[in-house]
């Protein structure tokens, strides 16, 4: 039976996962790996990277009638990274499962789920997708792109506050990823609410990203 080269990372990606699951079990019983995380340079030429779910995030912070700040976090469902082969520029593409949201208080939940907000019945995900990154020697610093929310797709571009790449001991394969900030106008998407009684149209957006090497 063949896959697809989509399927097998995404095979790749869960027995990679599965095997840092069982070596942190594994640690647990016993002490920590006898040697530190190594670093690993900047992103590999060519290389193919599959977005970590479990440390890949979407926290969004929006003011509260100039009082305080509400917040709130997507996960993710899948991505990749793909590097070119100058090693200075590339593609992303990240699929957010806006289901997920959470933001600390049950009743809220609901109500950015409905269709006041995020719509989730009738938009389950959201994608950035960016056909360049940016870098200043092996370190991202701009990754500029297009986000979709509510079916609409707009322009946004990440900044890196910090990127990193290192050797994951657990599981012996380069991981690169950093946390990326950028601030958008909500009404862009159709998100309204609350406007006009107090609830900022100013959405700071915080993306954690980490991504494991598959070529290795």
């Amino acid at each position: 039976m063949s896959h697809t080269p989509t399927a097998m990372k995404k095979l790749l990606l869960a027995s990679v996962l599965s095997a840092t699951a069982v070596s942190f079990a594994t640690a647990q019983e016993f002490t920590a790996p006898p040697f530190a995380v190594k670093p690993a340079g900047g992103p590999t030429k060519n290389g193919n990277y599959v977005v970590d779910p479990t440390h890949t995030f979407v926290m969004y912070e929006m003011g509260h009638y100039g009082t305080t700040t509400n917040r709130g976090r997507f996960s993710t469902k899948d991505g990749s990274v793909q590097i070119d082969g100058t090693g200075t520029s590339g593609k992303v593409d990240i699929t957010m499962d806006i289901g997920t949201i959470n933001t600390g208080v049950d009743l809220l939940n609901r109500h950015v789920q409905s269709k006041d907000f995020f719509n989730v019945a009738e938009f389950p995900t959201g994608r950035f997708v960016a056909d360049r990154i940016d870098f200043s020697g092996d370190k991202v610093v701009d990754v500029p792109g297009t986000l979709t929310l509510m079916g609409q797709t707009k322009p946004v571009t990440l900044k890196a506050v910090r990127f990193n790449c290192y050797l994951n001991p657990l599981i012996n394969r380069q991981v690169c990823g950093g946390d990326f900030e950028t601030t958008v106008q909500r009404s862009d998407w159709g998100i309204t609410w609350g406007l006009n009684f107090g609830f900022e149209n100013k959405v700071k957006l915080l993306v954690q990203v980490e991504a494991v090497n598959v070529q290795q």
